[in-house]
């Protein structure tokens, strides 16, 4: 028993759902459910239904949540093991003319008839100095309307943050 509690809390440690977890998890779902049971037989309270049903809902949803993981691990290292054999596999020797379209051998022979390849320039002088960007438009300031009625206030021709200062002033005067 001692063992099964030291395996419990190591378990608890290791990712994914070990043995001794899911042993664990089920006994003690098991256990509330009879204790769920016993509180029902003992009040007729339809409470306990309730909560028994959604014990067992859990319970089930934990189980398959596991049983999917433990599945999709195995998937994940029959795929490993099939990498792993592809790349040990001995892959068929071929010839350079083989992997060579007839443009690419031709330029490599071209390339090989020319000698070696020109002295690089030197690097040009970068300028440093920003230009100024294009102007696409002129800005234009809003018109104050002559009539106002009352509900609508003074409009700004400023900016937006004075028509938010005159809503609230026009709250703090409410």
């Amino acid at each position: 028993m001692a063992s099964f509690f030291e395996g419990l809390w190591e378990s608890i440690f290791t990712p994914g759902p070990t043995p001794t977890l899911l042993v664990a998890t089920n006994v003690t779902f098991a256990a509330l459910q009879m204790v769920l049971a016993g509180m029902l037989y003992a009040t007729y309270s339809v409470h306990f239904v309730v909560l028994s049903v959604l014990c067992g809902g859990l319970w089930a949803a934990i189980n398959w949540f596991a049983r999917e993981l433990k599945e999709h691990q195995q998937q994940e290292e029959e795929e490993k093991k099939r990498r792993a054999l592809a790349s040990a596999r001995p892959r068929p020797v071929s010839s350079p003319d083989d992997s060579e379209t007839e443009v690419e051998a031709t330029k490599s022979t071209a390339s090989l008839r020319k000698g070696p390849p020109p002295p690089v320039s030197k690097p040009v002088a970068v300028s440093t100095e920003v230009e100024p960007a294009e102007t696409h438009g002129e800005l234009k300031l809003r018109v104050v309307e002559e009539a106002l009625s009352p509900s609508q206030g003074i409009k700004s021709s400023v900016s937006t943050e004075d028509e938010w200062e005159k809503v609230s002033e026009n709250e703090k005067d409410k």
